[in-house]
């Protein structure tokens, strides 16, 4: 959409909500498009799309035509857009509730329904003003970004598109294309399911998303209507349980730590052409692919004997690793790339759509600082100033002063004093219920939220909000988000309150062993369920983050703390802090691994022509580089340094020489 056809829709938009009657094609063609080209044809494609973005946009024009003539007739058919059946009701929440729907609306971070809930917070803002809250200490929780394959099948589970994927079957270990009408997404046993409709199989099914081998292709030609009760949420919890197994792994003697907590030794005869220094460990298992990715990233430390489904699956993990270590390097050119992936280019509908939630935002917020009501929004102060200027030149047709919108924001302070009927936000999209609802019913898993009543108001409030398109939610389902060791983290937590140290031992796979420390705790926070700490290690004096499930010991050591660090500004808390000592690494992700950039925090991507990206990625140790690449298989490779490269793809080849070569 071009910069004029987002002004034309703004000003079509306006002209179509302040009519009481109607506006007949003619008018539109001559007030709205000045078009005067006699192309009749041409126009009524023109005017066709528009209705279209409009729509997508959440305004839907109705047609009204003349008694007892035909709506094919454009003399007597006339258009406008009704002021209530588009409008976002207004929603009045309680300082509680604004708390309650900021950690809901903040769980996504950076997976696809991010922006929407972002989108649905600034409707709600604009309807019943701001609200300055804090987040509650030790209640930051985040939903894990679940890759690409995720933003894929939201997008086409909301379209009612069918999908198609490559799929690496659970019974057979054989790859197979499936093609799905998406009836649900959830998370059930720490994974991501797909439910939905096997057109191949002709029966419900479910799909990991961590078995889909290669990129979703969205079958955007087709639509299919999926079951109006179906909640995703209620068809996972019938799913069983896989059965606990046992496998045999082979561990290189004194290494793997934390391994060797899970696992137990095995006396039994050695029959294989290992080096010595290994030792026999048996381990429970339920999902070989799981424990596969593990025992990959441990390399040539960690050997798979039993039982073979096991052995192969790292062994194909090993191999991807390896042939994409391998194979060309493509062009690249990270000269005039994007600063973080998330930062992608604007688009003029991204502007129009911004544009829409600005005036009723300006409306219940008068006098705001431009430079606020720009951070509000997350643009710059020239990308808000370029909005204001299309907006006060936009109105109604003919252009007078008192039908054109009235924004002033001279002294850097913007009021709007004509609105022209767009003071209320639109209502929500399916996409921006579903982000918000879902998170919600994902709150209440920490009991803290769920004890009180604030949640369930506010979920009650907006379910009656958004109306048709919040029954669409039970279509997601979000991990848990409840500790598993909650005892640790009511520790920490008070800690976090009293101010006081905490001595922990604590286990670090990355450098495979265990140490003791002092530490200074700031704040907690989550990805699905795995929480992390922030706080200022004595040892390191610096700022480190520490997973609940790897500290061994932890207790009050009866001191206060003695840095003045605060918690690292903004949120959600990072799970890597950068210093200067850091050493740049490039690397290439496939379409499938694309979320690996925004999951260590990019500084410059750039696209690659197959859906993939180049990233560029700071690491404070690069020891553990190999570890990194081998636990992907396939999905991410170094590119520079060399020399990194090279010690990479040696390293998995050594692992894979274990396995046969």
């Amino acid at each position: 959409m071009s910069a004029s056809r987002t002004e034309r829709l703004l000003n079509l938009l306006i002209a179509l909500l302040n009519t009481k009657y109607g506006l007949r094609r003619s008018e539109l063609r001559e007030k709205v498009y000045h078009d005067t080209s006699g192309n009749d044809v041409s126009f009524g494609r023109m005017f066709e799309r528009d209705k279209n973005e409009l729509r997508q946009f959440g305004f839907e024009v109705e047609t009204v035509t003349d008694l007892g003539w035909s709506e094919d007739d454009p003399a007597t058919t006339r258009y406008r857009i009704g002021k209530e059946s588009n409008r976002l009701p207004d929603v009045q929440l309680s300082p509680g509730e604004w708390t309650v729907l900021l950690l809901a609306s903040q769980l996504w971070e950076r997976a696809a329904l991010g922006s929407a809930a972002e989108n649905a917070l600034r409707k709600l803002q604009a309807s019943s003003g701001l609200a300055d809250v804090e987040l509650p200490v030790g209640v930051q929780p985040r939903i894990k970004p679940a890759g690409q394959a995720f933003d894929d099948l939201v997008a086409a589970m909301h379209a009612r598109h069918p999908v198609s994927f490559p799929y690496l079957a659970g019974t057979t270990g054989s790859e197979e294309q499936r093609t799905v009408e998406p009836w649900g997404l959830g998370s059930r046993f720490g994974q991501w399911y797909l439910a939905g409709y096997d057109r191949s199989r002709q029966a419900l099914r479910h799909f990991r998303l961590s078995r889909m081998t290669r990129a979703v292709t969205v079958m955007d030609k087709e639509k299919y209507s999926p079951p109006s009760n179906f909640n995703i949420r209620e068809d996972l919890d019938a799913l069983p349980e896989l059965p606990l197994r046992a496998a045999v792994v082979d561990v290189r003697s004194g290494r793997l730590l934390g391994l060797r907590q899970r696992a137990i030794p095995v006396d039994s005869p050695r029959t294989d052409k290992h080096d010595d220094g290994f030792d026999r460990l048996q381990l429970n298992f339920r999902d070989a692919e799981v424990l596969a990715e593990e025992l990959a990233s441990y390399g040539p430390n960690a050997v798979a004997v039993a039982p073979e489904e096991l052995v192969a699956a790292v062994r194909r993990r090993l191999r991807e690793a390896a042939d994409f270590c391998s194979a060309p390097i493509p062009a690249f050119d990270l000269a005039d790339a994007s600063h973080a992936r998330t930062a992608r280019k604007r688009t003029s509908e991204d502007q129009l759509k911004r544009m829409l939630q600005l005036v009723p935002f300006l409306v219940h917020n008068q006098g705001l600082h431009i430079q606020e009501v720009a951070g509000r929004f997350g643009i710059t102060r020239k990308e808000l100033e370029e909005d204001l200027q299309i907006l006060i030149c936009s109105g109604l047709p003919g252009g007078y002063p008192d039908d054109l919108l009235d924004i002033q924001w001279e002294d850097d302070h913007v009021y709007i004093t004509q609105d022209l009927d767009l003071n209320r936000p639109v209502r929500f999209t399916v996409e921006e219920a579903c982000a918000l609802l879902t998170g919600l019913e994902t709150l209440n898993g920490l009991p803290e939220l769920a004890e009180g009543g604030a949640l369930e108001s506010v979920t009650l409030k907006l379910m009656a909000a958004a109306g048709e398109e919040g029954l669409r939610a039970g279509a997601l389902a979000a991990p848990e988000v409840s500790p598993a060791d909650s005892a640790i983290l009511d520790t920490v937590r008070h800690a976090i309150g009293r101010r006081a140290q905490l001595h922990l031992v604590y286990l670090s796979p990355q450098r495979d062993k265990v140490s003791e420390r002092d530490v200074d705790p700031l704040r907690l926070y989550s990805l699905d369920n795995t929480w992390y700490f922030e706080a200022f290690c004595h040892s390191a004096q610096g700022l480190r983050n520490f997973r609940l499930d790897r500290v061994q010991e932890l207790k009050p050591n009866g001191r206060q703390v003695s840095s003045r660090l605060a918690p690292a500004e903004g949120f959600p808390a990072k799970l890597f802090t950068p210093s200067d000592d850091d050493t740049i690494v490039t690397v290439q992700l496939t379409r499938q691994g694309a979320g690996l950039a925004d999951d260590y925090y990019a500084e410059r991507t750039a696209g690659l022509p197959d859906g993939g990206l180049v990233a560029e990625i700071r690491f404070g140790n690069t020891a553990w580089l190999p570890m990194f690449i081998a636990q992907h298989g396939g999905a991410v490779r170094i590119l520079e340094p060399a020399e990194l490269a090279e010690s990479a793809l040696e390293w998995i080849e050594a692992s894979l020489a274990r396995y046969g070569g």
